[in-house]
Parts: C-alpha cells; structure tokens; sequence
C-alpha cells in the first residue's frame, strides 16, 4: 500500500509539468494566478515537494481540470453524470457536467410565471443557452425576445439579463456557461448544394 502511494505520489510531479506546457503558461503565470510560489511549484513538479491537498486544490483550479486528473486517481469506469438538482428562486437546474471550472452546461426547468417580474443582473461570464420546451422571454440590455423550442440565444454575461417562463406551463432549457472570454464554439457541416 505504502509503494502505491508513493508511486502515485511521485507521478503527480511530471503530470503537472505537462498540463502547464501543454496549456503553454509558464510558472511565473502558474504563480501568479494560483498564488503558490515559482520555487514550490518547480519543486512540485520536479518531485522535490510532497503534493498536499493545500497545493493541489488552486493548481486543480488553475488548470480546470478535476483533483482527480492531477493525482491520476482510476477511472470510474461509469461516463454518466448523475446530477443532484440545485433549486434557486423556484428555477431547478439541473448540472450536467462534472468538471470544476471552464465551460459548464445545465438544463433548467422554469415552473410557469417564473420568476413573476425577472429583473436583470450583470456577472462575469459568457452564456448559450437553448429552449427545449416551452417558452423563455429572455431580457437582455434594451431587448425583450421572447424564444421558442429550438432557439438559441448567445451573449455576454456582463450585458443585463434576465430569463424568464411567461406562460402557464413549465419551460425547459439546456444552459452553457464559461469565464468571461471564454466563448462557445458551435460547429456545424455546410448544407449541401
């Protein structure tokens, strides 16, 4: 048990090496946004300092990737997300992604005339987000757009908005989210001619 650990301990070091390179920052970047000096960080990743859950947790964060991925715990073997629904003001999301940071995607469930008099907010973050069912009035900045199933709408989360359910029955939407510059990229094949 105890070479095992040391095993995975000592694979920590050169995993962390290639996700900075392969992410193209350098450690004096990796310091200045996780806070943790460029000596500890060299030392981390040249195996000369025990990885502790202290130094990991920002360095997770940093580089949007679960604790897991850094440590090289095993797979689970089992790809599905199995989402525990948050209820906020009467709205239930549903999250549907696992990684910590970077884009996250939801599916909400707006109950009818919610919320009863939407008032906008303005956050960091860009969001996409498309109607499954139902009606969603989206208010954003001067506009009022009132979307239907299989609309999309695109924006900046630093506009005003808000989002809402009009009508009398339930609407449902899946949601995109990332940090601010952070955009989505949606791809699709030309039509053919």
């Amino acid at each position: 048990m105890a070479n095992e650990e040391s095993a995975v301990l000592a694979a920590v070091g050169p995993r962390l090496r290639a996700l900075r390179t392969r992410r193209g920052v350098t450690l004096a970047q990796l310091a200045e946004t996780t806070g943790i000096s460029v000596s500890t960080l060299s030392r981390l990743e040249s195996g000369g300092r025990r990885p502790t859950l202290e130094l990991l947790l920002p360095l997770a964060r940093a580089h949007q990737v679960p604790l897991d991925e850094l440590v090289g715990a095993p797979a689970t073997g089992d790809p599905r997300v199995h989402p525990r629904p948050i209820v906020r003001h009467g709205i239930t999301f549903l999250p549907l992604t696992r990684r910590p940071g970077g884009l996250q995607a939801f599916k909400q469930i707006l109950p009818p005339h919610t919320p009863a008099e939407p008032r906008q907010q303005t956050h960091e973050g860009h969001e996409w987000l498309y109607v499954l069912s139902g009606r969603v009035r989206l208010l954003l900045a001067e506009h009022d757009l009132l979307l239907t199933p299989g609309e999309v709408a695109e924006f900046d989360t630093r506009l005003p908005h808000a989002v809402a359910n009009p009508d009398s029955q339930p609407a449902e939407l899946l949601t995109l989210f990332g940090p601010q510059g952070e955009r989505l990229h949606v791809r699709a094949r030309p039509a053919a001619r």
